[in-house]
């Protein structure tokens, strides 16, 4: 327990020494001389520190501006934000007399079951390990919260353990469910997404199939003649976010934004204030898509170290944000316009409806889901198919969280998720436990296996090709296409 504390409190629940430890073993197991494997080490836990701070940046950007919509309007609401949720978890686990040491065993018991569900890939075709420690922590909470409120009289053990379990279970097939769209989108990347939006990448690839075309897939998002400039990500997300921003701002008033945001200074125009705050979002940007860069490289290589000598065919599952460097940028501020159009919809459809839960968008699921979604959907479909598939993610999204809010009693706690999966596929595994108790979760872990079952099946020659060899793979199915 000693050493599972270390490792957990210094590098599991740390991502940026996950990834560089991984990094760091993986070029050993490959015998590269011991100062790359550590030059590799630096550049990959810098780099993943290097995307944190640009996706910190955007939220404490929008924290004001949230507090702020939340006390103008006199809104009691729950925020639909992956911190507001762990820590509305955290709150009701300890209201009902519970430890919250056992999220952490939790944890362990999902990761561990990950490990061997890979171990096991020749039975379970399973091929991805999830390694995103804060997403893992939150999810950890949630899960454990929803299992005592489903089944009260539970014991912490068991708790752990079953939770764990099925936490594990779905880490490896969300993961699983979207390697090839991830090695297509970053053209042999060697990662695929782990975070909380993997069966929303899946199902939006799929409607994005749908909306648009292999056509319109090929047209790269360009503004024409005067509004060439915002052919530069920097100056449309700029222009964009001041425009969007600016408004709320301004309806908010000066007043307030003084009083909520401590960086306002008191000699700075509030204009300037405006402008200096939505151009932020430009830079945390851009920021992070340096950090995805520079770790990126680094994994893509050494983790072959690890696939080759320790999980032969596996990939690691990292951050949603890593996809960002593998499309035009633009893609992404379109995808959190509308997206967030969706969401404001739909919270002024609960408000019309007098809903007994009123939603506060939040600003983690409404870019980083939709800027995920838009990436794949534009891949698949093009801009508009991107532009269609975030509007519609965005009001499941709102609609989903308050009825998860509800649900499960977090509204007395002000938070839930709200990314996608938190929002569908948990709600479905959260009515079946509390419905249907350990059968339930039973029916869950079941129907989850099947998954990769059912991938494996439709094609089973290319199957783990994908992960082992992305060009052998990439050439077979090419020549498919021209014999079709």
């Amino acid at each position: 327990m000693v050493v599972w504390s270390f490792f957990q409190n210094n590098i599991l629940t740390k991502p940026a020494f996950f990834v560089g430890l991984m990094v760091l073993i993986g070029y050993l197991l490959l015998r590269r001389p011991i100062y790359v494997a550590f030059a590799g080490f630096v550049k990959a836990t810098v780099g993943y520190m290097i995307l944190n701070v640009g996706s910190g940046g955007l939220v404490s950007n929008f924290r004001p501006i949230l507090a702020g919509l939340n006390q103008r309007f006199n809104l009691s609401a729950v925020v639909i934000d992956p911190y507001f949720g762990q820590a509305a978890a955290n709150s009701a686990i300890e209201a009902v007399g519970r430890s919250l040491s056992s999220t952490m065993m939790v944890l362990l018991v999902a990761f561990l079951f990950n490990i061997l569900l890979v171990a096991l890939r020749k039975i379970t075709k399973i091929r991805s390990v999830m390694t995103t420690g804060h997403i893992m922590v939150q999810q950890s909470t949630t899960a454990l919260w929803m299992l005592f409120f489903c089944i009260p009289q539970i014991a912490n053990t068991t708790a752990f353990i079953v939770m764990g379990l099925l936490l594990g279970t779905y880490w490896a097939v969300s993961s699983n469910l979207v390697v090839e769209l991830t090695q297509n989108l970053t053209d042999g990347g060697d990662f695929t997404v782990g975070h909380q939006q993997m069966f929303g990448i899946w199902l939006f690839d799929k409607l994005a199939g749908k909306i648009g075309s292999k056509e319109d897939a090929e047209k790269e998002l360009h503004f024409s003649d005067a509004f060439s400039i915002f052919n530069d990500n920097v100056v449309a997300t700029g222009t964009l976010m001041t425009l969007f921003f600016g408004v709320i701002m301004l309806i908010l008033g000066e007043p307030m934004m003084r009083e909520l945001d401590t960086g306002f200074a008191k000699t700075q125009n509030f204009i300037f204030y405006i402008i200096e705050k939505s151009f932020n979002f430009a830079v945390y940007l851009s920021i992070l898509q340096l950090g995805v860069r520079m770790f990126v490289a680094e994994l893509t290589e050494s983790f072959q170290g690890i696939s080759e000598k320790l999980l032969p065919g596996s990939i690691p599952a990292i951050d949603c944000a890593a996809t960002y460097g593998f499309g035009n940028p633009n893609i992404i501020t379109l995808g959190f316009v509308f997206g967030a159009i969706g969401q404001f919809l739909a919270i002024l459809g609960l408000i019309v409806f007098k809903s007994p839960v009123l939603v506060i968008t939040g600003f983690v699921p409404v870019f980083f889901d939709n800027g995920t979604f838009a990436m794949f959907t534009n891949k698949r479909g093009g801009f508009k198919a991107a532009a269609v598939c975030c509007f519609i993610s965005d009001i499941l999204q709102v609609l989903g969280g308050a009825v998860c809010a509800s649900t499960f009693q977090l509204t007395q706690f002000g938070g839930w998720h709200g990314n996608f999966d938190m929002d569908t596929a948990w709600l479905i595994s959260g009515l079946l436990t509390k419905y249907l108790g350990f059968v339930g979760i039973g029916i869950c872990m079941v129907a989850l296996l099947i998954i990769p079952q059912i991938q494996y099946a439709k094609d089973k020659e290319n199957y783990f090709l994908v992960t082992e060899d992305y060009e052998a793979y990439k050439a077979k199915k090419a020549a498919a296409a021209v014999k079709a």
